[in-house]
């Protein structure tokens, strides 16, 4: 009955792929007409608007597939940078492997497990009534030599992942290296951050960063800036901004050259609209007034943070002032390598050390207890995989219940859909977190919250639904090491059914409505009718990196544990990286476009949820093997686990330096290089520049611009 409930959600989920798909195809022949695909387009300088319809655009094409799949490695770098090239490595690794386990776990252990006894003998010629425990590893009989496949199986796969985890490792780090050697020279390469900076009596924040740095560092140094603090700067901007888009629209409304959406005229509508720009205008004159005497004061009377970006004339000089500690006292002169300028956080300069260390320790609670009241939905959740249960909770239904269709939907489909809906929540509170956690750039915060996403879904999806989502009951088994392997054994398998829906309905449809971008397109189709047709549209969105690398690397920790227990699970695990492949491909190439670089840091990541899924499917198999009374089996596999951290120290010290920071050979063979560039004095005199808070860069209101991109702000 549960594979029959299975093949009914996988039934329901490719019918909204396939709607997805076509749906995609229709808006790729009309991307102008919706706010989804048009801002790349119009980074490109492609896009033009059609008022006029079009019978061709609303045939589907699957053209773009080819297009996508043509994509070489150097166009996605030059599209997406080394982030993209590393995300879309991280699904073709994913491919790899399961590739691999999937022809050993469809060709040999499901066999295998089909052919055993213990819950009940396979009828192939009812296929769809098979209980799933027939496909599992519960089905062979305890004692069995057939569970010496498993064994097998479990080596092959380790070593296989171990071997691909280090040519990847390599490939990456090298890439990087390349990357920087490629690359011109940038701010960030040149420049640290230095935070709480001691105040003296009589000398200015600046006057001590110069004094500091100029004594320590003579020969290298060349100039800074100091941070100032600027928030109420920045809400009167955005202020000023959101007052700007209306009175364009209130102009752009009353254009006899463009098309009216509404008649002007009537009942005095004309006169209301012009008395509301006048209105506008007289407003935002008073605060552009205003940000420009509150830019004078901050620059005038000492609003200075404790913070200050430093510059120095080499990338060796930089690197070597953000590895030492400076002062005596290691909670003063803290240095770190500074972000890319377009890549700062601005908000977090002005809290000192001790604001920082409160923080993070107010993060990591808030996480903590996130986590913990996410448990409620998680039991929830469960509490719907099991009829019985729903019939003692809400006996109401007991009669619906009794319908085939409707208790395979609410058991097999209903639970994971609703776990999905609840996740949703979860990537923007772990990006609100880190944003208040003490990082200095966006790509910090994002890395930050990746990190956090993973752990989080981990915690509260894998091991909360294998628990039945107590909190007791897992701290009990945490309190009981030696249980650990014997309780996972006993209830990992039982929960195949659900994460192979969970696969489904989070995988499948997570890449369709990636392809669709139907959040955008909803916000697109809300605002419509409140825009005109001369506002041009928002900036070129960056992929959430923090929302789709934890979804393929939990799908990586359920395919390896999962493709010895319950081997139908990779066949889904397969077609999701495939689609994930294509689209994602597309999406760097038609609608994301990166706001910052980081060649590749996240791979660290991925490298270290790869050895824990590998270290947590060793700890099952030894209690799978003793549970199965194969003693011998479950004796051997305790090397495993060892010698895979074993291999992950070793790759620790051998590749993670590079992600942590670039050698002093790399920096040095790149000064060199640049002793010979006549361009770098004008790069040198644009370093101060380029890090200056634009809350603070004069404005400038034009009645007459009727450009959105335009900048508001712009140098007087």
């Amino acid at each position: 009955m549960i594979v029959s409930a299975l093949l009914t959600s996988l039934g329901i989920n490719t019918a909204l792929c396939v709607l997805f798909f076509i749906l995609y195809s229709i808006l790729r022949k009309q991307p102008s007409n919706y706010e989804v695909y048009v801002p790349r387009l119009l980074a490109k300088g492609t896009s033009r608007r059609r008022s006029h319809f079009n019978m061709e655009r609303l045939i589907p094409s699957p053209g773009w597939v080819g297009k996508a799949w043509r994509l070489s490695e150097e166009e996605l770098l030059s599209l997406s940078g080394l982030d993209g090239v590393v995300f879309m490595c991280i699904i073709t690794f994913s491919l790899k492997i399961f590739t691999f386990a999937g022809i050993i776990g469809i060709l040999v252990i499901l066999p295998v497990n089909c052919w055993g006894s213990n819950q009940q003998d396979f009828d192939i010629t009812n296929f769809a009534n098979n209980s799933l425990d027939v496909f599992t590893i519960s089905n062979v009989d305890n004692g069995s030599n057939w569970l010496w496949v498993h064994f097998s199986a479990i080596y092959l796969v380790t070593g296989f992942i171990c071997l691909l985890l280090f040519y990847e490792y390599r490939y990456i780090s090298s890439r990087r290296i390349s990357f920087f050697y490629s690359s011109k020279p940038q701010p960030h390469q040149f420049t640290i951050l230095a935070r709480s900076t001691p105040t003296y009596p009589g000398c200015s924040i600046s006057d001590s960063v110069e004094n500091f740095f100029k004594d320590l560092y003579p020969s290298i140094y060349l100039s800074h800036v100091v941070v100032h603090r600027t928030s109420k700067i920045r809400t009167l901007l955005n202020e000023s901004k959101q007052l700007y888009k209306r009175i364009t629209r209130l102009q752009s409304d009353s254009d006899p050259t463009l098309p009216q959406h509404n008649c002007c005229g009537i009942f005095g509508l004309c006169g209301r609209k012009s008395n509301l720009q006048e209105r506008y205008e007289k407003k935002l004159e008073d605060i552009e007034e205003n940000v420009r005497l509150k830019q004078s004061k901050v620059l005038l009377a000492g609003e200075e943070a404790r913070a200050a970006f430093v510059f120095f004339k080499t990338r060796f000089g930089a690197a070597t002032a953000s590895s030492l500690q400076q002062s005596i006292n290691p909670t003063l002169w803290n240095t770190e390598l500074a972000p890319e300028p377009h890549d700062v956080y601005w908000p977090f300069f002005s809290e000192s050390f001790m604001q920082r260390w409160i923080s993070k320790l107010v993060v990591v609670a808030a996480s903590i207890l996130f986590t913990i009241l996410f448990l409620i939905p998680v039991v929830f959740v469960q509490g719907l995989t099991n009829l019985s249960q729903l019939e003692v909770l809400f006996p109401f239904l007991t009669t619906i219940l009794t319908i085939k269709f409707v208790s395979q939907v609410i058991t097999g489909y209903l639970p994971s859909l609703i776990l999905q809906l609840f996740l949703k929540l979860v990537p923007p509170v772990m990006e609100f977190l880190s944003s208040i956690q003490g990082h200095i750039s966006h790509s910090s915060i994002e890395l930050s919250a990746t990190k956090k996403v993973l752990w989080f879904t981990i915690w509260n999806v894998f091991f909360a639904t294998v628990f039945s989502g107590s909190v007791l009951s897992m701290l009990s088994i945490l309190l009981d090491p030696k249980g650990i392997p014997s309780k996972l054994a006993a209830a990992v398998p039982a929960q195949a059914s659900f994460f192979i829906a969970y696969v489904v309905t989070t995988g499948w449809t997570s890449v369709s409505s990636e392809l669709f971008r139907i959040i955008p397109l909803i916000f697109s189709l809300i605002r419509r009718p409140f825009t005109s047709p001369s506002d041009e549209f928002e900036e070129v969105p960056s992929i959430p990196y923090h929302r789709d690398v934890p979804r393929i690397l939990f799908f990586g920790l359920l395919g390896i544990i999962y493709f010895f227990l319950a081997p139908l699970i990779l066949p889904f695990l397969l077609a999701y990286l495939c689609l994930a492949y294509i689209v994602f491909r597309n999406q760097f190439m038609n609608v994301y476009a990166p706001k910052y670089e980081t060649a590749g840091k996240c791979w660290p990541i991925v490298h270290n949820s790869m050895i824990f899924s590998m270290v947590l499917m060793h700890i099952i198999a030894v209690g799978i093997f003793a549970l199965k009374r194969l003693p011998l089996a479950s004796t051997l596999v305790v090397p495993l686990p060892i010698l895979t951290l074993l291999f992950n120290e070793y790759c620790r010290k051998r590749f993670l330096p590079i992600f942590v920071a670039y050698s002093a050979e790399s920096l040095i063979k790149r000064d060199r290089e640049d002793e010979n560039d006549a361009t770098m004095t004008l790069f040198y005199d644009g370093l101060v520049n380029a890090y200056k808070d634009p809350a603070l860069l004069p404005t400038q209101y034009s009645s007459n611009s009727g450009d959105l991109r335009s900048a508001l702000i712009s140098e007087a």
